[in-house]
């Protein structure tokens, strides 16, 4: 048998601010962004979708859903990101990511897996905006 050590600087008011259990985790949603069966080149049409991924990434950002997002460097998997959601419910989740231009029209698919992790992820994000000098 173990002994667990109690943490002297635990914050329960953090705690539950952030849906933290015993060990300062929670599930969340780890979406993995693939390329999608849409190969067109039209560059006017892809310009249109990835501008609506964008924007659906800042719409779910501004109502609390997506924690993090990211791109992936090129590989032979075909995976181009990710996103870490708050929300578990898969079926909300797809209703979601189905608002995002480039996965309706099959420019990018994904893969959805339920992740635990610190429950204080969330807290990275509001100073994640006061770092970059250049958007990209």
């Amino acid at each position: 048998m173990f002994s667990q050590i109690d943490n002297p600087l635990y914050n329960d008011t953090l705690a539950i601010k952030y849906g933290a259990d015993i060990y300062g985790m929670k599930a969340y949603t780890l979406v993995i962004l693939k390329t999608g069966s849409n190969n067109t080149q039209d560059k006017e049409f892809l310009n249109k979708c990835f501008s609506g991924h964008f924007s659906n990434m800042e719409r779910m950002e501004k109502e609390g859903k997506l924690i993090l997002a990211g791109p992936l460097s090129k590989n032979d998997a075909q995976y181009r990101g990710i996103f870490i959601i708050q929300n578990t419910d898969k079926e909300q989740v797809i209703i979601d990511l189905e608002k995002d231009m480039s996965i309706s029209e099959k420019v990018l698919s994904y893969e959805l897996y339920q992740w635990f992790g610190s429950a204080a992820l969330p807290a990275y994000l509001p100073d994640s905006e006061k770092i970059w000098k250049n958007k990209p």
